[in-house]
């Protein structure tokens, strides 16, 4: 590996993070009601895919970056924050799709009920994805 690799996939990583999570916040927003008089598939149209973009290279660059400096990483405790807060995103993202609410959502208005559930989902998005990011950030520093 050059010189340069670190830095390369490093920046992969930052811009596969930003696209995850710029796609993420303005759909948990909505999740959360924000912006009700937007239709909710006008933002998870572009937003879903443009997510797992995002998070597919954040994934393959931040393997890449583990691969370069695996003996810098090794007993940092925040990777043990990062990876099961990750973890908990990718679980609350599949099960949200299996909700009828998220369904109905994308067809029309979803019931008070199934708002709250959609809320909950969003909300619980936005903090395992904070906490991935915050996490991730704070191994730099250990």
């Amino acid at each position: 590996m050059g010189v340069w690799s670190y830095g390369v996939f490093n920046l992969g990583h930052i811009l596969g993070i930003s696209t995850l999570f710029g796609s993420i916040l303005a759909l948990d927003l909505r999740l959360l009601g924000l912006w009700r008089q937007i239709p909710f598939r006008l933002i998870a149209t572009p937003a879903v895919p443009l997510a797992a973009v995002g998070f597919s290279v954040a994934a393959l660059s931040g393997i890449c970056m583990i691969a370069t400096n695996a003996t810098d990483y090794a007993g940092n405790p925040f990777l043990y924050i990062k990876f099961p807060a990750i973890a908990l995103g990718l679980g609350n993202a599949a099960a949200l799709h299996f909700l009828p609410a998220w369904r109905t959502s994308k067809s029309g208005e979803p019931s008070p009920r199934e708002r709250r559930q959609l809320a909950v989902a969003g909300g619980a998005s936005l903090a395992s994805w904070l906490a991935a990011i915050s996490a991730g950030r704070m191994i730099g520093y250990w």
